[in-house]
């Protein structure tokens, strides 16, 4: 008797297709070990156990191949490698055993991309005669590609999938509290919940979360402006194992729910506070004295943290987790403050002070005794940073990989020439540092004029008002990495046959910041290459700084009136 085989289906076709673009979310990340692990698990939704019905199965006694007496780890892995969704449903049709042990990788992380994927998947989640149980094997959902047209009824179907561990809603922005918590509620197997952006969310939704969450590990609700620390308090209480906090723009949020955190959740590693003006220096020496693994803490524009966030700290101890610190627009956070970081963590690979415009060369030499462990660094409108303090800083440091100085107007050809020797550089910011010269551009191409070493992608240029042809075209053949190269506002760039190549300007862009406009990007980058080596008899005719004199004069007057930079650094204080 011919052995009866199972009927299935990809998790996101519809009954009659078979097309590989309607595949679940696959991608090399930590699938197999999950897999592995669940293999022998009496609980798990993945093996035998998931069939519908067993008597099935057991009732035909037929002969088993070798093959299919393999144990089921062996047989998810060996499906784990397969990338073909098609391929998978070929292995689920060979037998009810190697069903059993693909369809749970198959369904791990259906695809919801379009609507006719979403309307598959639930169609299957909701049918009480499929072969499995598909709605239990679904542990990553995620309709953030679908946005706003995601309502409170197209999660109805999902509501029965109680086992998801990593929910993805992201500007999801239609959905209500009923929509969230439904999908929430009953799913104690949840880990990480994105329902960043979804603007009508309350208190109710973090409810549901504290009383059916206890594994939670991951929380973003970024710009769910209408949290308060209420509910924010219960989550604190009732999920004790967050690592990862995003709360960027809950402007409701005080020191109130911080200290919570940082007193219940001991595990958190990385903490957003972004925008969250009303969270003061209480807060922030809390976070670091208690919570022994923070890696990553952001507090940009938390416009009330001074000093005292970081002069608290106890004595004597350092904190060597921390890695990511930044303090964007923390004016209040002066060279004390940034001496103090740097002694009491020491292996800070990141360190942002942009717009923290009272610091000095105090605080960059304390910098330096960062070392090897600093790779990005971020001064940005830090103008009383002199040549001196930059100097010392490449000496001290020379594995960064990105700096900014952008708006640091005393910074002059001396210390960014030096900037060129760091051989691990990628990005460089110096929009607006006035007082730089061709002879900074041009030793960035002499240093990278190997490409075996030429690390660098990223140079932002604009209002760099005082370079020529006679350094950019060296820099961008020397330079075989870089795919980005901001010129807005310098003159000599801004005629018709350079700015074809460039992208176009923001739509919210003013005619005159359009006019000035000057960014290549990308394509754009190899293309103004090619122009610019096409001819170079045509080329030269940019050589006669002579003739520039009074554009460039007429170019530093309207960049003083437009008071913008490229699209990738605005300066939000000078503009119109």
């Amino acid at each position: 008797m011919p052995r009866q085989r199972p009927t299935a289906r990809l998790p996101s076709e519809a009954p009659s297709e078979t097309s590989s673009s309607t595949s679940p979310e696959r991608a090399a990340d930590d699938d197999t070990d999950f897999f592995m692990a669940q293999a022998n698990d009496s609980q798990s939704s993945i093996g035998v156990a998931n069939f519908r019905d067993l008597r099935v199965q057991n009732s035909q006694s037929v002969p088993v191949s070798p093959i299919g007496r393999l144990p089921p780890e062996i047989l998810i892995a060996i499906f784990s490698k397969l990338v073909s969704p098609v391929d998978m449903l070929n292995c689920m049709l060979v037998s009810r055993n190697w069903a059993a042990n693909s369809v749970g990788i198959l369904w791990h992380r259906p695809s919801c991309g379009n609507w006719d994927n979403l309307k598959s998947v639930a169609s299957s989640v909701g049918n009480p005669e499929s072969l499995f149980t598909y709605a239990d094997l679904i542990k990553r959902l995620n309709l953030s590609a679908l946005a706003r047209d995601v309502s409170d009824g197209t999660v109805v179907p999902f509501t029965q999938c109680k086992r998801v561990e990593r929910l993805t809603l992201t500007n999801c922005s239609e959905l209500s509290d009923k929509g969230v918590s439904d999908l929430v509620e009953g799913n104690r197997h949840l880990q990480a919940l994105d329902v960043s952006d979804l603007r009508h969310l309350t208190d109710h939704t973090l409810y549901t979360v504290a009383r059916n969450c206890p594994r939670l590990q991951g929380l973003n609700i970024t710009g769910c402006n209408r949290v308060t620390d209420d509910s924010l308090l219960v989550v604190s209480q009732s999920c004790r194992h967050i690592k990862r906090l995003k709360l960027n723009g809950v402007t409701l949020v005080t020191d109130r729910s911080i200290l919570s955190f940082a007193e219940n959740c001991p595990a958190i590693l990385e903490i957003d506070l972004h925008d969250c003006k009303l969270v003061t220096s209480p807060s922030v020496t809390a976070l670091i004295t208690t919570l022994r693994h923070l890696r990553e803490l952001r507090l940009a524009h938390c416009i009330d943290i001074d000093d005292s966030a970081f002069l608290n700290l106890p004595e004597g101890r350092t904190f060597d987790s921390l890695r990511i610190l930044d303090l964007t627009a923390c004016e209040e956070v002066k060279d004390d403050a940034v001496e103090r970081i740097v002694n009491a963590a020491p292996r800070l690979r990141n360190l942002v002070l942009a717009k923290c415009r009272f610091i000095t060369d105090r605080s960059v030499q304390a910098i330096c005794k960062l070392g090897k462990n600093l790779h990005y660094v971020h001064l940005g409108h830090c103008s009383n940073i002199t040549d001196i303090a930059v100097m010392q800083l490449i000496r001290a440091c020379n594995r960064i990989r990105y700096i900014d100085l952008a708006c640091c107007n005393r910074l002059t050809d001396a210390s960014i020439q030096q900037l060129a020797s760091l051989p691990k550089l990628r990005r460089i910011g110096l929009v607006k540092c006035i007082n730089i010269t061709d002879l900074s551009i041009k030793a960035f191409a002499r240093r990278r004029s190997n490409p075996s070493v030429s690390s660098l992608e990223r140079v932002h240029l604009s209002y760099c008002t005082g370079l020529s042809m006679n350094s950019i075209r060296p820099l961008i053949n020397e330079c075989p990495r870089l795919t980005h190269l901001s010129l807005t506002g310098v003159p000599e760039f801004l005629s018709p046959a350079l700015t074809k190549f460039c992208r176009e300007a923001p739509p919210e862009f003013t005619q005159q910041q359009r006019d000035v406009f000057c960014v290549f990007s990308g394509d754009g980058v190899s293309q103004l290459r090619d122009f610019l080596n096409r001819d170079e008899t045509e080329a030269t005719m940019y050589d006669d700084d002579d003739e520039l004199d009074e554009d460039a004069g007429q170019m530093t007057g309207l960049m003083d009136a437009t008071g913008i930079n490229d699209e990738d650094y605005i300066d939000v204080e000078t503009l119109p």
